[in-house]
C-alpha cells in the first residue's frame, strides 16, 4: 500500500472541512471528522449490497455478509488481532466496557474481590466497574496519579493485591492526554492472576495498537474517534477470556437452539452481537482503517507530536494560562487541556467559537479526575491528521483575544 507522508493537504479530504475554510476544529478527542473515502464507502453499501446479513440464502445477503465479516478481517488486522473472530462489534466503547463489566465481570467478580481503576478514567470505564462492585460486593480502589499527571505504578503495584480480579485502564487519557504504560500495567495485573482491560478510546485513533503484542486481555475502541461512523466500534477479548463471558444481550444471530425451556448460544463473535447488525458502520469504520493506514500510524504518531509540542510551546507564554498533563509531548497524544486564569472554560470556549475555534470544555466525562485536580471544568483542544500549525496559531491568538475581550468587561 502506498503511504501518504504529508500531512498539509488532507483538509481536502474532508468534506466538512473543505467546505467551511475558516473552521479550526481542534475537538478530534470527542469525535473526529469523516473523510469522503469513508462517506462514500457507506453510501457504497447501501447502493450496491444493503440486504441483512447471514439470513437470507440469496446472494445479496451474501453479498451484505461478507462486507459485515470483511469490514471485521480488516479492524482486526489494523489493531494488531490475527484472531478476527475475537473482535466484537459494539456501539463504540462506551458499549464494550459494559459488556465487559456485565458478560465477563458477573461471572467472575464476588463479594470480597478487588476491581482496581485508575484515577483519570473515562466515566464509561470508571461507573460500570464501579457498579459492578456495588451490585456484588467487590471493593472498588482508585489508583492515584503522580504529579506529571501519569498512573502512580509504585502505588498500583501495592493496590493490585492478590484478591484483584481486573485492573481497568485507559490506553489515552481524554482530559489529560497521558499515554500509559500498557506493557507495565498489564505485567502488574498478570502478575497475581488478575485480568488487564484497557479502554483504548484514545489509543486506536493515534498509535499503533498491536493487540496481540500488548498483552492486554480486552481492548475497547470507538469508530467516529478514528475517522469513522458514529454508532459503531467494538472490543478485541483474548479467546481465553472470550469463551468464559457470558451474553449479556439476548436474540437474532446470537442464538443457536431455542428449547421450550431452554436456549443455546453461537459461538463468538455471534455470541455476543444481537440483532441486526450495523453493516453501514463496520463498512465506514474499514474504509477509517484503509485510510489511515495509507497514511501510516507512525507518521499519525509523529504528526501529532509536533502539533502537540508546538501547541504546549506557543501556550506557554500566555500569562495566566494553566497546562495538565504530562510536561513532555513524547508522553501525550495530541491533547492539550489548560485553564486561563479566573475565565471559566465555558467561556473561554464560547468566546474562541466566535472565532470559528472549536475546543472542548468541561470536564471531559472524568469528574473522580476533576476532583483530583481541583478544577470544575478545563478547556481541551485535540489534534488530529486534518490539523496543521495553522491551526494551533489560530488557537493562540484567539485565546489571546478572549483574554483581552474579558478582562476588558470585567
Amino acid at each position: 500500500m502506498t503511504t501518504r507522508t504529508a500531512f498539509s493537504d488532507l483538509r481536502a479530504d474532508f468534506p466538512l472541512l473543505a467546505a467551511n475554510p475558516g473552521l479550526v476544529y481542534l475537538d478530534s478527542a470527542a469525535t473526529s471528522q469523516k473523510p469522503r473515502a469513508v462517506l462514500d464507502a457507506v453510501r457504497d453499501y447501501y447502493e450496491t449490497a444493503n440486504a441483512n446479513p447471514h439470513r437470507g440464502a440469496y446472494k445479496l445477503s451474501g453479498t451484505a455478509t461478507d462486507a459485515y465479516h470483511g469490514a471485521r478481517r480488516e479492524i482486526a488486522r489494523f489493531l494488531g488481532a490475527a484472531d478476527a473472530d475475537t473482535l466484537l462489534f459494539t456501539r463504540g466503547t462506551t458499549e464494550a466496557v459494559n459488556l465487559l463489566a456485565t458478560g465477563w465481570g458477573q461471572a467472575h467478580v464476588h463479594r470480597g474481590d478487588r476491581i482496581v481503576v485508575t484515577r483519570m478514567e473515562h466515566h464509561a470505564n470508571f461507573v460500570p466497574w464501579q457498579q459492578l462492585a456495588r451490585a456484588v460486593g467487590a471493593e472498588f480502589r482508585i489508583c492515584e496519579l503522580t504529579k506529571d499527571g501519569l498512573v502512580d505504578l509504585d502505588q498500583l503495584r501495592a493496590l493490585v493485591t492478590a484478591n484483584t480480579k481486573v485492573v481497568a485502564f485507559g490506553h489515552v487519557s481524554n482530559a489529560l492526554g497521558t499515554i500509559n504504560d500498557v506493557r507495565e500495567i498489564v505485567a502488574i495485573a498478570h502478575g497475581i492472576g488478575a485480568v488487564a482491560f484497557c479502554d483504548g478510546a484514545q489509543g486506536a485513533p493515534h498509535l499503533r495498537v498491536g493487540f496481540d503484542d500488548l498483552g492486554v486481555d480486552a481492548y475497547a475502541f470507538s469508530g467516529h474517534k478514528m475517522l469513522g461512523p458514529m454508532g459503531i466500534g467494538g472490543v478485541i477479548v483474548k479467546r481465553r477470556v472470550l469463551e468464559t463471558m457470558h451474553p449479556y444481550q439476548f436474540g437474532g444471530d446470537m442464538i443457536e437452539f431455542v428449547f421450550d425451556g431452554d436456549t443455546t448460544w453461537n459461538v463468538p463473535p455471534h455470541k455476543f452481537e444481537a440483532g441486526t447488525p450495523n453493516v453501514e458502520g463496520a463498512v465506514g469504520l474499514a474504509a477509517a482503517v484503509r485510510y489511515l493506514e495509507a497514511l501510516g500510524m507512525d507518521a499519525v504518531r509523529a504528526h501529532e507530536m509536533a502539533l502537540t509540542r508546538y501547541a504546549m510551546e506557543r501556550l506557554a507564554v500566555i500569562e495566566g494560562l494553566h497546562l495538565f498533563g504530562p510536561a513532555s509531548a513524547e508522553a501525550r497524544s495530541g491533547v492539550v487541556s489548560f485553564t486561563l486564569g479566573d475565565i471559566h472554560p465555558h467561556d473561554v470556549s464560547t468566546m474562541l467559537d466566535v472565532d470559528g475555534v472549536c475546543v472542548r470544555a468541561g470536564h471531559h466525562c472524568a469528574q473522580p479526575l476533576m476532583r483530583a485536580l481541583h478544577q470544575s471544568a478545563t478547556v481541551r483542544a485535540s489534534f488530529y491528521v486534518y490539523n496543521t500549525a495553522d491551526d494551533v496559531d489560530a488557537l493562540v491568538a484567539s485565546l489571546v483575544k478572549a483574554k483581552a475581550r474579558f478582562h476588558a468587561h470585567a
